[in-house]
C-alpha cells in the first residue's frame, strides 16, 4: 500500500520534505509616520500598530533592525492637506523628512516609499478631482513631482499606490531624466477596490470625503483584468508587480506568479490584519498559527515579497524556531 503518511511521521522528516519556507527575509514592515512631536498613538482597528513622530519611532526602528527586517515601506501623515497633495512634493515634507531620518540613522534599512495623495489631500482621493472623479493625466504630472522628490530625499524604491494609467511610465521617465536610473519600482500593479482597506483609511485619515475609489481601483470580480494590468506596468518599466490584497486574491498571485518574470509582491493589508487580532482577542482562534499558516500562504501561492503589519511578531517567531 501508498502510505504518504510515512514522511509526516516525525518533525525532522516534515522539516526535510517541506516544500515552502518563511523567511525574515521575505518581509517589508509598512510604518505610518505623522508630522509633529512626541506622538505614538495605537490605531485601535489595528492593535499593536502605532502612528509615530519622527522623535518616537527610534525605538521602533531599533526593533525592525534587531530583527533583521530587510526593508519598511513608509506612509506620510502630513499636517496640512489641499485639493492636490502638493505636501507630497514638498521637499521638507514629512515624508522627505523621514526618508533622510532613517537613511542617515539607520542605513541599513531599505527604504521604500507610498507614492500617493490619498494622505494628503483634503477630499481622500488620489489625485487631482474634476467633476468628482480623479482627472488621470492630470495627477501623473503631479505623481512625477512627488517621485522626484522622494528620490532626492534618498528612498531605495517607490511604489505608487494610487492606480493611475501610466503612473509607472510616467515615473520611469521621470526619474531616468533625472538622473535616478537605478531606482527601482514597485508597483501596485493588481490592486482591488476592497472592503479589506478599512482599518488603513483610519490609520491615515484617509477615507474619501465622497464617493469611492472603484472607478480606479479594481473590480473584485476580475482576474483577466489582472493580467492586463501587471502587463502594462511591466511593459513600462515596474521592477517588482503587487497584487492587493493577498488573502482573498491567493489566485491572483499563482497567476502573476506563472506569467511574469519578476519578483511577486503581495500585501497583507489592514482588514486582514485586524481579523486576525480580534478574533485571537476573543480566543476564538490561535492567533499565531494563524498568523504563520496565511503568510505561508502567500508565499506558496507565489510571492517573493509579502508587506505585512505581521512581519515583526512572526519574525520573531522564525529567530525563535531558528535558534
Amino acid at each position: 500500500m501508498l502510505r504518504t503518511r510515512r514522511l509526516r511521521k516525525a518533525d525532522g522528516i516534515r522539516r526535510l520534505v517541506r516544500e515552502t519556507k518563511l523567511s525574515v527575509d521575505d518581509f517589508i514592515y509598512p510604518l505610518f509616520i505623522e508630522e509633529g512631536t512626541n506622538i505614538e498613538v495605537e490605531i485601535p482597528s489595528m492593535p499593536g500598530i502605532n502612528r509615530y513622530s519622527l522623535d518616537t519611532i527610534s525605538k521602533e526602528l531599533d526593533e525592525v533592525v534587531a530583527l533583521r527586517i530587510p526593508a519598511v515601506l513608509l506612509f506620510g501623515i502630513p499636517s496640512k492637506k489641499d485639493d492636490e497633495g502638493s505636501e507630497t512634493w514638498n521637499d521638507d515634507g514629512i515624508m522627505q523628512q523621514a526618508i533622510r531620518f532613517i537613511k542617515e540613522k539607520y542605513p541599513s534599512l531599505y527604504v521604500i516609499t507610498d507614492v500617493c495623495f490619498c494622505e494628503y489631500t483634503c477630499h481622500g482621493h488620489c489625485g487631482i478631482i474634476e467633476n468628482n472623479d480623479v482627472v488621470n493625466d492630470a495627477t501623473l504630472v503631479n505623481l512625477a513631482k512627488q517621485t522626484i522628490s522622494h528620490a532626492n530625499a534618498g528612498a531605495d524604491m517607490v511604489a505608487p499606490s494610487g492606480m493611475m494609467d501610466g503612473a509607472i511610465a510616467a515615473m520611469r521617465d521621470a526619474l531616468d531624466a533625472n538622473g535616478f536610473v537605478n531606482l527601482p519600482i514597485m508597483g501596485y500593479s493588481v490592486k482591488y477596490a476592497s472592503a479589506f482597506y478599512g482599518p488603513f483609511r483610519e490609520a491615515v485619515d484617509s477615507a474619501p470625503s465622497f464617493g469611492d475609489r472603484r472607478t480606479y481601483q479594481m473590480d473584485p470580480s476580475n482576474r483577466d483584468e489582472a493580467q492586463r494590468e501587471a502587463t502594462f506596468d511591466d511593459q513600462e518599466g515596474a521592477d517588482i508587480l503587487m497584487v492587493k490584497p493577498a488573502l482573498s486574491y491567493l489566485d491572483i498571485i499563482r497567476d502573476l506568479k506563472n506569467n511574469y518574470d519578476r519578483p511577486i509582491a503581495c500585501y497583507n493589508v489592514s482588514g486582514e490584519y485586524a481579523m486576525v487580532k480580534a478574533a485571537a482577542e476573543k480566543g476564538w482562534i490561535d492567533g499565531e498559527r494563524v498568523m504563520m499558516e496565511s503568510l505561508l500562504s502567500m508565499k506558496r501561492a507565489g510571492a517573493d515579497i509579502i508587506i505585512t503589519y505581521f512581519a515583526k511578531e512572526a519574525a520573531k517567531i522564525l529567530q525563535d524556531n531558528r535558534n
